[in-house]
């Protein structure tokens, strides 16, 4: 019997995350979030809901940097996924995932590593 926390693979949804930012398909990535989603910027600024995760992300993925988001660590913690790679930029930096009970992304929070 599966509770409704692990109905769903957050590492997994993860992935999906950065595969659609490799892919620089917004839509995949917009797809990913909740419809009341918050995107924490390590730069400042929050953003909610799909609208606000579309006009983040949209500049973002435009001409991301050769080596964009890869993967430098990825890991299960406490409540969610933590994910340490480069963004679009090439920054190293690290991302905390929060998600709702139906897999989606209730929550992002980003910080430089």
């Amino acid at each position: 019997m599966s509770n409704s926390s692990m109905a769903f693979d957050p590492i997994g949804t993860v992935v999906d995350w950065i595969d659609a930012c490799r892919q620089r398909s917004l839509a995949a990535l917009v797809d990913l979030y909740d419809d009341a989603a918050k995107v924490d910027c390590c730069e400042g600024g929050s953003f909610r809901g799909k609208s606000g995760v579309e006009r983040y992300w949209l500049p973002k993925l435009k001409e991301p940097v050769p080596g964009a988001f890869a993967i430098d660590a990825l890991l299960p913690e406490a409540g969610g996924v933590s994910l340490d790679y480069r963004d679009h930029d090439g920054r190293s930096v690290r991302t905390h995932f929060r998600f709702s009970e139906t897999g989606k992304i209730i929550s992002t929070a980003c910080a430089p590593t």
